[in-house]
């Protein structure tokens, strides 16, 4: 790994109050196409008691900012994310926005960026300054009613988030990383590795259990296979033939053309765990393919949200099915520790400018990379006074 370019001593960090008061932020202002990406000067974020502020490094892409943009967590939309994705649907009927986050208004306009790898610039009054200075990484589905209630925000969903030179966030919710990562890599790890070991945690993988994970091409697929290699689980792969060998690189046992009919090449009631993001048409046969007292987990519907279930698949094998969004307390430390001892590797597939968001979207949704996308916001030299 290239090692982290940005310094961590203390006589190279600068005083936010040497700069100006505005930074440069995309600002997502409302749903519909790309022209709702308004790359522009905003304020600063002050901050609240118990909060930091953060220089975002690095901030990686994932499907949600673009399906919040989209409006495609609205219950009136029944299609898969790509189809809102090409050119020609790029814009919402107005019939489907409105609740665009699940039945609840999306809080435009505001600044996406769910990952953020970011340094420690300011504390709010009587916080712990001992924290400036430190590379962190921002766990940015937070609890916020407690590890005893699964209601939970996210940061650039709920508040402002990292497509931004600054950020605040509160300091409960930043984990210091010592590795030798750049920034753009660690940028890589929060939505997607998170999510993928949410959805591990909470199907307790186990060593030697056959696991089957859809969409491994994609972020949070290719994080799920290398969380779950880590277990030592057998892992067979679902993804688009031109990205099989893409995927075989990332240490899986088999690789499946997700065209392909898994039920033939695997047969039923020979997997353990399903590890899903995709749903749409493949969901019936990933049921059949699992054992009796299998788990199927899933984070996310890409593919199209609404399903055909076979009822008799369901109780006659004593599934269990298990939704996750609220990330469980373990997940990020252990992400952490996973990183600092080398236990998993970053899979960044390219780095954008910040101001060129636009451009990174549209590749982005053409699929045709494995891993993560990340932008870089400007230096921070660029706002010095």
């Amino acid at each position: 790994m290239k090692t982290n370019s940005r310094s961590n001593n203390a006589k190279d960090r600068f005083d936010i109050r040497d700069c100006k008061k505005t930074m440069k932020a995309v600002v997502t202002t409302g749903n519909g196409g790309y022209e709702k990406l308004d790359y522009r000067d905003v304020p600063i974020p002050e901050l609240a008691p118990n909060e930091v502020l953060l220089n975002v490094l690095a901030a990686g892409i994932n499907n949600t900012e673009i399906n919040t943009r989209l409006g495609w967590y609205s219950s009136k939309v029944t299609t898969g994310t790509e189809s809102l994705t090409t050119a020609e649907k790029e814009k919402l009927d107005a019939k489907q926005q409105g609740d665009g986050g699940w039945n609840e208004a999306t809080p435009f306009p505001f600044i996406q960026g769910t990952d953020c790898c970011g340094r420690v610039v300011a504390v709010a009054p009587g916080g712990n300054e001992s924290i400036l200075g430190l590379r962190v990484l921002v766990r940015s589905c937070m609890r916020s009613q407690g590890w005893d209630s699964l209601e939970n925000i996210w940061m650039a969903s709920d508040f402002d988030g990292a497509f931004a030179q600054f950020v605040k966030v509160p300091e409960t919710e930043i984990f210091p990383v010592k590795c030798d990562w750049t920034d753009a890599e660690l940028g890589t790890i929060p939505c997607a590795y998170g999510t993928a070991e949410n959805m591990i945690h909470r199907a307790e993988v186990a060593k030697g259990e056959h696991v089957l994970i859809a969409g491994a091409s994609g972020g949070v697929g290719s994080a799920a296979v290398q969380l779950a290699k880590r277990r030592g689980a057998v892992v067979t792969a679902l993804a688009g033939k031109a990205k099989l060998e893409k995927v075989q690189r990332i240490g899986v046992d088999q690789v499946i053309d997700r065209e392909k009919d898994i039920v033939d090449i695997l047969g039923e009631k020979s997997v353990d765990v399903v590890i899903d993001n995709v749903a749409g048409e493949a969901f019936g046969g990933m049921l059949k393919v699992l054992k009796r007292g299998g788990r199927f987990v899933s984070s996310g519907a890409i593919a199209g949200p609404i399903v055909n279930l076979d009822m008799r698949d369901f109780y006659l094998k004593d599934l269990t099915l298990i939704g996750c969004t609220a990330w469980d307390k373990p997940v990020f430390p252990n992400l952490v520790s996973y990183i600092e001892k080398g236990e998993i590797k970053p899979l960044l597939a390219k780095t954008f400018p910040l101001e060129n968001i636009v451009q990174a979207q549209q590749e982005f949704t053409k699929k045709m990379h494995v891993g993560k996308f990340v932008l870089i916001p400007p230096p921070v030299d660029d706002v010095s006074a």
